[in-house]
């Protein structure tokens, strides 16, 4: 995605924000830094980043970016494999982010970190929920080897060994994932993948306990019931 982002935010005075293009910024991550402009964000807290960019600091924003891109980018990676996919969630991801930031309140030490993935991992569910309705973009399809080969890893396991959460991690886990809905996708790479708690899940999804333990066992019934041809 080479083209540059402009977002202006209504409200801010006009303030506006350049997100310098998605392989650039990759290049950049590594080093968690950014050429430091005279009153350089480098050093600054996520909170106060947060609140220089409200106030129309561009280059605060810049510096979130650099700092929380690589952690939406690996998000995104657990549910697509096309970079133009994960590129297309992160690029989302933060524009919603920018567009959003009044509305952050938190000011926990990392808050903004716990943040950002709550809306990466809704942009993830979007995406796949507009995929659902593209039949054509679905890649469930497995070949011959590809099937022996897992269901020999399968059985290897153990039948009896929480079957589920040992196929959500393997290397045919897109395959596997995709022939389930995008509610029971999204949960089970957040449950098996992520490992998030229950109660994590509830906050990022806006689930009570109670409903996050009942989707989680729907899914798993779901996934076993793809998983009961390898078995």
């Amino acid at each position: 995605m080479a083209e540059r982002v402009r977002l202006e935010r209504s409200g801010a005075g006009g303030a506006a924000c350049d997100l310098i293009s998605m392989d650039e910024r990759a290049d950049n991550s590594d080093t968690g830094t950014l050429e430091s402009p005279p009153h350089s964000t480098v050093q600054l807290p996520d909170v106060e980043l947060v609140a220089r960019a409200v106030a129309g600091d561009e280059t605060a924003f810049e510096e979130l970016f650099n700092r929380h891109r690589r952690r939406v980018s690996l998000i995104a990676g657990r549910f697509f494999r096309q970079r133009e996919q994960i590129e297309e969630v992160v690029q989302e991801s933060f524009m919603k982010a920018y567009f959003a930031l009044p509305d952050f309140t938190n000011q926990q030490e990392n808050s903004f970190a716990s943040w950002i993935a709550r809306i990466a991992f809704n942009a993830c569910y979007d995406e796949l929920r507009r995929m659902k309705r593209r039949p054509e973009s679905a890649s469930g399809d497995m070949s011959e080897e590809e099937a022996a080969w897992l269901k020999a890893q399968l059985r290897a396991e153990g039948a009896g060994d929480d079957i589920e959460a040992a196929a959500v991690a393997r290397d045919l886990a897109h395959k596997l994932l995709a022939r389930l809905s995008p509610e029971d996708r999204l949960l089970l790479v957040m449950l098996d993948v992520e490992g998030l708690s229950v109660a994590e899940i509830g906050e990022t999804n806006s689930w009570s306990i109670s409903k996050v333990k009942v989707r989680a066992h729907r899914a798993r019934a779901s996934l076993r019931r793809v998983l009961e041809r390898f078995l």
